[in-house]
């Protein structure tokens, strides 16, 4: 937040949003939304109406602003209404905007093995091969401490991932091997990647730019993210078999359906199903087609 003065309104929905524990993040995004929402209003948002807030959705749609920039207004300006100013009534017609799924990238275990050997230094290359050997989000990677590291029950703790939930994932021993030979190396204190000042841990703006060096070095054409190598890592477990629902507790998420996306990505389990032509019993291919007759 800036150092200006934070009116009465803005600081009770900074408290609406303190007490259940919401990320800084989302905080800020919240208040960034209602921010702009004041300025196309031209005067305090707590004195909206149901047409301003109908003429702000339309306004937004015909911008061609992003739907997921939408809807992320829309989530800031319902909890604004509905729990800082307690006027639900206002918000009940504000919808959300469906948004086209897209297929992630994937990458097959030959490009994550050239990817993380080309990661730039034994940092990146032990971050890295946590975001693929353990599925984890940029952000938990960069948050892992070095207490979260159990030899003995050979797993990683997540803490406070996603939806604010703890988890467990597992450590594989190869893992485990490099983020001791990175521990040997850097002796890291709390964080397991500190940041430029060991004070904090590394970015998720760092690990970005290692994976782009790292697929430009690999000559990887795909679009990557630190955030494919848990696309990957979810995409080859359903191919060696593990049950879906063990991915999706991996994984942290709420719901199957979430996890349930990587079934279309699993080439190899879509292509050892047997199709159903095949179980027709006839030789289609020896058959030849009777001959043209002409006229």
């Amino acid at each position: 937040m800036s150092n200006k003065p934070i009116s009465p309104l803005r600081q009770r929905m900074i408290d609406d949003m303190t007490a259940p524990r919401f990320t800084e993040d989302t905080q800020r995004d919240y208040v960034r939304n209602v921010r702009i929402f004041a300025a196309f209003l031209g005067r305090s948002p707590d004195t909206a109406t149901r047409e301003d807030l109908r003429r702000f959705q339309l306004h937004m749609a015909q911008q061609q602003i992003s739907p997921g920039s939408i809807n992320a207004a829309i989530a800031a300006l319902r909890f604004f209404f509905t729990v800082t100013l307690e006027r639900p009534d206002l918000v009940r017609n504000l919808t959300p905007v469906q948004q086209p799924r897209k297929a992630p990238v994937v990458l097959s275990q030959e490009e994550v093995a050239r990817l993380l050997e080309a990661a730039p230094g034994l940092k990146y290359k032990a971050a890295l091969s946590v975001a693929y050997g353990a599925g984890l989000r940029v952000s938990e990677v960069a948050n892992l401490k070095v207490s979260d590291i159990d030899s003995q029950r050979m797993t990683l703790r997540v803490e406070q991932g996603k939806g604010q939930r703890d988890r467990y994932v597992m450590l594989s021993p190869q893992l485990l091997e490099l983020l001791r030979d990175w521990w040997r190396a850097a002796r890291p204190q709390v964080w397991l990647f500190p940041g430029e000042n060991p004070i904090n841990p590394v970015t998720a703006r760092q690990l970005n730019r290692a994976v782009t060096a790292a697929k430009t070095l690999a000559g990887i054409s795909k679009r990557v993210s630190p955030h494919t190598l848990r696309h990957s890592f979810a995409t080859h477990l359903l191919e060696q078999n593990v049950d879906i629902r063990v991915i999706q507790v991996l994984l942290g998420h709420a719901k199957l359906e979430t996890t349930a996306l990587y079934t279309r990505l699993a080439v190899n389990t879509i292509r050892d199903v047997k199709s159903p032509l095949e179980r027709l019993g006839v030789n289609l291919a020896s058959r030849s087609p009777p001959a043209c007759q002409s006229r």
